[in-house]
């Protein structure tokens, strides 16, 4: 047994000095960071692989707005592949391999697959592939008691303006414009649409330059895995759908079936991106990057609605895990990203992550009350709620098994919940509304604090950074006191 000498702390434990800042306008700083060696994002935040934070819909928003999202696994295989090419499809200068429809399929056919994969028009081919027209949701939006079929409601073939492999941005722009038309088919040479170019996306790569995109102009989203065995193929269908980057996602990352799954990754997908842990310790981090991760995640129950500290008594208060992370990174001589998960509750815990080592921080709590987080919001005394639960609870326990044997009507449940021991808790947190709004104060946070801290960008904040301990007295010094709120 044996007790270290220094304390461990946490964000409320410390301020950062403020430096002497030649920043004269927030303008002038650089929010930019990387989540992998590979993967750059404009803001360095990332929304949580927790089932009642991150589904298509948040990570559509959190790619739009320069960050990424991370999809939760408590899933089938099936549906996680589907919400990453819900991603992937959301947003690009060509979608690639749009969906098609038969010319004799009806009319409420063609409904449900605009309503199933979100779209507003669908390729119309024959037998062969070849595209023989285009529907839009304009088509079918109020046909006469006649029109039942798609090629009665579909503009032919012969009166679609299309392109061909390899067009421009420009001229993709011009043929929208000139032609005054919203969606402009790719065809190869026997006709066959490979990809589909929408004025929408067009309007949107303009407005949002600092979106998170893949090198095919995609939008970027993440997708946790398990460490059994079986999640090989989960990780196998999920890379060939398009995920940029697995997140092997378990609450003691630092074990030795983890490392193994880590390397049985790393040697079958020697390309892919892969982020691994949670650890709270220098030994955790060196020997995840040793292993080959490619960023690791830190953080044991530093989240609102984790009680891991509470049941078993081991963690690390989250400002000294990532300090101490970042001194295993570098013994492991490999110049990899952390990502602070869980415990940051505004813009200063975030900035305070970053300044200690971190690139990256990883939020649940504080997002799921955003519309785009999965889950409708609820009436509760008055005030608008929303669902949040912890992924140790035993509400996402049972959630996760029911997912698992979603398809398996016969199977009876084994498991004696009554016996389960969880590490986390379920909870309500206020309605938000969107996302960006969120972001827009944290990041507004970032750029301020930057400035404070005499530093054009993440790297500058931390060679600066000095950090000092304060008292109870100091932490209500830092906030509002002695005055009644408005």
């Amino acid at each position: 047994m044996k007790i270290r000498p220094t304390k461990g702390l946490t964000f409320d434990d410390v301020l950062l000095i403020p430096k002497r800042s030649p920043i004269a306008s927030r303008r002038e700083v650089d929010t930019s960071t990387f989540l992998t060696p590979a993967i750059r994002l404009h803001i360095p935040i990332i929304s949580a692989n927790m089932d009642t934070v991150t589904e298509a819909r948040m990570a559509i928003a959190m790619a739009r707005a320069g960050g990424i999202g991370i999809l939760h696994r408590f899933m089938t295989i099936e549906r996680q592949v589907h919400q990453v090419q819900e991603v992937k499809r959301a947003q690009g200068f060509i979608v690639e391999n749009p969906y098609t429809i038969r010319p004799d399929a009806t009319l409420e056919e063609a409904q449900k697959m605009l309503d199933t994969y979100h779209i507003g028009g669908l390729i119309v081919a024959d037998e062969n592939g070849r595209m023989v027209g285009i529907l839009t949701q304009r088509d079918i939006l109020l046909p006469t008691p006649d029109v039942t079929l798609v090629r009665q409601a579909m503009t032919p073939a012969e009166r679609v303006v299309s392109a061909s492999r390899g067009i421009s941005f420009d001229e993709a722009r011009r043929l929208l414009y000139e032609h005054r038309i919203e969606k402009l088919p790719v065809l190869d040479d026997d006709g066959r649409a490979v990809g589909l170019i929408t004025a929408r996306d067009l309007v949107k790569l303009e407005r949002l330059p600092h979106i998170t995109m893949d090198e095919r102009g995609r939008l970027r989203v993440g997708a946790a895995i398990g460490v059994r065995e079986s999640e090989m193929e989960r990780a196998e269908a999920l890379l060939e759908a398009g995920a940029d980057v697995l997140v092997l996602d378990i609450a003691h990352g630092h074990a030795d079936h983890c490392i193994a799954m880590l390397k049985r990754l790393r040697k079958r997908f020697p390309e892919a991106q892969i982020i691994a842990g949670n650890v709270a310790s220098r030994e955790g981090a060196r020997d995840l990057a040793e292993a080959g991760a490619d960023a690791v995640k830190v953080g044991i129950g530093p989240g609102s609605i984790c009680t891991t500290r509470i049941v078993t008594g081991f963690g690390v208060p989250q400002l000294t895990a990532i300090m101490d992370s970042a001194e295993g990174i570098r013994e492991s001589g490999r110049d990899i990203p952390i990502i602070a998960d869980g415990g940051i509750r505004n813009s200063g815990d975030m900035v305070k992550a970053l300044a200690a080592g971190a690139s990256t921080v990883m939020i649940g709590s504080l997002f799921a009350g955003c519309e785009e987080a999965p889950g409708a919001p609820v009436l509760r005394d008055g005030q608008k709620v929303k669902v949040v639960r912890g992924m140790a609870s035993l509400g996402a326990a049972m959630g996760r098994w029911a997912a698992e044997h979603a398809e398996d009507e016969s199977a009876e449940d084994p498991v004696d919940w009554s016996k389960v021991v969880p590490e986390g808790v379920e909870a309500v947190v206020p309605y938000r509304g969107n996302v960006s709004e969120i972001l827009y104060q944290l990041v507004g946070g970032l750029r301020s604090a930057l400035s404070y801290g005499g530093a054009h960008n993440i790297r500058e904040l931390q060679e600066n950074a000095e950090f000092i301990e304060i008292t109870p007295a100091g932490v209500r010094e830092s906030g509002p006191h002695d005055v009644q709120r408005a």
